[in-house]
């Protein structure tokens, strides 16, 4: 069948409608029922071939185009959304328990707001929840989510000077380990591999399959290797540009050269 993908954040999954009837086009806001209630998106693919029988849940249909009214409605709500934040917060700290606050986000139709927060520890949060009930009239959902997902939140730039991976396409955190950074001679300050959320940077992953598999092919550092000029020891390796910088003797000259060659023009010796 085909189908649309509407995204409801800019850094957030994409999510499948059928657009039934309606003729939509990318950067079309519209609005649909998904499993939070009525919510307004933006429309990022349309046309999309997908089998149906491949999905678990139904694919919902759009509802309709966001009118003009929708989209003053969903910027009211986006304010109204700041301002539960500030009162949640409040009430939390009466109530002594130990969260930050840091999203919030009604549904289209207001049917249910939704919080998210830090916090150290977990949280008896049922008192906060009900008294927040009472001012809204509505679902409150709270969320407690990790410093990877505050950092999404934030829509900040990383050292790089670029607007962070999480906050501009990263749909989900891939497992980090120090050893990603110790396979690319990356430094292991943790000032230069830490990203604004404290953790290991996310690119540190991008391309760390590459760098396993060419270090399976280059010749190792202290390895003696033939090279055009005589016999020599890998001294490093460069794995960007695949090249290895090999202490060379000179017979002729008597004499110890270093240079880099290409790895492809290396023969390993045993």
């Amino acid at each position: 069948m085909l189908v649309v993908g509407v995204k409801f954040k800019q850094s957030g999954k994409t999510y499948f409608f059928d657009p039934e009837e309606l003729s939509l086009k990318e950067g079309d806001k519209v609005i649909v029922k998904s499993n939070k209630g009525l919510e307004i998106g933006k429309v990022v693919l349309v046309d999309k071939q997908i089998d149906e029988n491949s999905f678990n849940n139904q694919i919902n249909p759009v509802i309709r185009l966001a009118s003009d009214d929708d989209l003053r409605k969903d910027y009211l709500n986006k304010i109204d959304a700041k301002e539960a934040i500030k009162v949640c917060q409040e009430k939390a700290d009466k109530l002594n328990l130990k969260m930050k606050v840091v999203d919030g986000e009604f549904t289209f139709d207001r049917s249910k707001l939704i919080l998210s927060f830090l916090a150290n520890k977990r949280i008896d949060f049922r008192t906060l929840v009900k008294e927040l009930a009472i001012i809204y009239k509505n679902r409150i959902e709270l969320r407690q989510i990790g410093v990877r997902d505050h950092a999404k939140i934030l829509d900040c730039h990383g050292i790089c000077g670029c607007k962070c991976c999480c906050s501009r396409f990263l749909n989900d955190f891939s497992p980090l380990s120090v050893k990603m950074a110790k396979e690319q001679n990356i430094t292991l300050d943790p000032a230069k591999i830490s990203g604004i959320c404290g953790r290991l940077m996310c690119c540190i992953s991008y391309e760390y399959d590459s760098y396993k598999e060419i270090k399976k092919i280059m010749p190792k550092q202290g390895q003696k290797v033939e090279t055009v000029d005589g016999q020599g020891v890998v001294m490093e390796n460069n794995y960007v540009n695949e090249h290895c910088k090999v202490r060379v003797h000179l017979e002729e000259d008597d004499e110890d050269i270093e240079k880099y060659y290409c790895y492809k023009d290396l023969e390993i010796l045993n």
